[in-house]
């Protein structure tokens, strides 16, 4: 278990100010879990998972992993705990001039592993994210998502017990993104690595972590489920991250409606749209206030805001039907948004 406990982090700036860049900070995060840490640039986000591997020394606070407070550690014992913490980065950070079996070797040399072991693991851990015809191509002969596969494989060769992903898929598309964050979720669970995404894509939260922080101004503002924290967001860093610019506004002048949201977390696309069934099915029809949503592959991912008739019995049906597919969360949205 990682405890992060009331962690502040402050820098010195020209002329002799200091900044406080993170601002008692408090989050525990269990083993085994996806958890995402979710800003707008400058939330103090990157600051944090620094903080979390002691690349960065906080100026008050703990993090403590397994009950260890790894800031009390001496240097020598704290380079034995980051081999339990693997990083993976936005500029996947491969040694060019290295092919990528060696790429992956490398943190094994360094931890004294002998070569042919840790070739065979390298060989293993290629396999693993699904390219092992890899072995002898240079990064700069592949794509941004198989560089991206090349530096996960190498974060796991030490076995690490957490993986922190700092913006890991901020440079690559969304079809690519996706299958980068499917590599991710088959690893948290074939290997039980606790996994930690940083990123500001509110997507790519929805999509693999089970719990999330909120970072506004080196402030966590809120957390929690996925599922709670965006179906019905209290803060206002939260609302800015779930509803778009003007999306406020709609809302709160739509007084002849309710507003309930729909969060697809990979719902099976169908030929016939969603609020089309319903009209059909149940004779509900709904105005679609705001829709952020994509297709990857057959299934579908984001999220929409829906205006019902303000009416207990037609919204509760609305609410009834929708939970009823899989894998999409449905709640109504209530007088704070």
């Amino acid at each position: 278990m990682i405890e992060i406990k009331n962690l502040s982090k402050s820098f010195q700036t020209t002329g002799n100010t200091t900044t406080e860049v993170l601002k008692d900070i408090s989050i525990t995060i269990q083993n085994g879990d996806i958890y995402g840490i979710i800003g707008m640039s400058g939330a103090g986000k990157s600051t944090l998972v620094r903080c979390i591997n002691m690349l960065e020394r906080p100026t008050k606070g703990t993090v403590m992993i397994d009950g260890c407070d790894i800031g009390s550690l001496s240097k020598k014992e704290l380079r034995q705990i980051r081999q339990n913490i693997a990083m993976i980065f936005q500029g996947f950070n491969l040694l060019m001039q290295r092919n990528c079996l060696k790429n992956i070797c490398f943190p094994m040399e360094l931890a004294g592993m002998k070569k042919t072991e840790a070739k065979k693991r390298a060989l293993e851990l290629l396999n693993m994210v699904g390219l092992p015809d890899k072995a002898n191509a240079y990064p700069a002969q592949l794509s941004g998502g198989q560089q991206q596969r090349i530096a996960i494989a190498r974060a796991l060769a030490t076995n690490p017990k957490i993986l922190l992903c700092d913006e890991a898929t901020s440079a690559l598309d969304p079809k690519t993104t996706h299958s980068i964050l499917e590599l991710i979720r088959d690893i948290n669970k074939r290997l039980n690595i606790t996994v930690i995404i940083i990123t500001h894509e509110m997507s790519v939260v929805e999509e693999i972590c089970n719990h999330v922080a909120i970072l506004d101004h080196g402030v966590v503002v809120e957390q929690g489920t996925v599922g709670s924290v965006f179906s019905n967001p209290k803060s206002t860093a939260a609302k800015r991250l779930v509803f778009p610019s003007g999306v406020y506004e709609v809302l709160r002048t739509n007084t002849k409606e309710r507003c309930i949201r729909v969060v697809f977390h990979g719902a099976l696309a169908t030929g016939t749209p969603l609020i089309a069934q319903m009209a059909v099915k149940q004779n509900i029809t709904a105005n679609i206030l705001f829709a952020s949503t994509r297709c990857i592959g057959d299934k579908v991912y984001g999220n929409m805001l829906l205006g019902i008739s303000d009416d207990d019995v037609v919204v509760n049906r609305a609410i009834t039907y929708l939970q009823g597919i899989d894998n999409i969360v449905v709640e109504e949205l209530g007088d704070n948004v």
